[in-house]
């Protein structure tokens, strides 16, 4: 698991991620430029280190480089979840604890994702009672 991003290399992502494409140090910075004040040369050693940390890849171009990201930003989040939980001495009680956080929308959110990855279920018959030989 990777290490969590930090303010600016999260900055950084967040616009990589948003743009699904590959961009330059220039696209970045003149985006951040309207949020703070930032170098080129900043901009430039955060790229070139979330390439070392394998967040991104790049190509050159002509003397510069495009950087495209690696991973969604769905698929940071899910990995911090779960090494957070995978260092948990309960893992029921820290999801039991998660849950108890989440607001509605993030709660049916859950309850969307587990119907996607249990897949499509026989209405009103409990798993249990299915015949053998169905394909479960």
């Amino acid at each position: 698991m990777p290490r969590p991003l930090g303010e600016l290399e999260d900055a950084v992502m967040t616009r990589v991620w948003k743009w699904n494409r590959p961009v330059t140090v220039r696209e970045v910075l003149e985006d951040l430029q309207q949020e703070r004040s930032i170098a080129y040369t900043t901009v430039m050693t955060v790229l070139d280190n979330l390439h070392q940390k394998g967040w991104v890849r790049r190509e050159a171009e002509g003397r510069a480089y495009r950087y495209e990201a690696v991973s969604t930003r769905p698929a940071y989040a899910a990995a911090l979840m779960n090494d957070a939980w995978a260092q948990s001495d309960n893992p029921a009680a820290a999801l039991v604890a998660f849950f108890g956080m989440m607001s509605d929308e993030q709660r049916q959110a859950l309850r969307d994702a587990v119907r996607i990855v249990q897949g499509p279920e026989t209405p009103d018959v409990p798993p249990d009672s299915m015949p053998e030989g169905d394909g479960r």
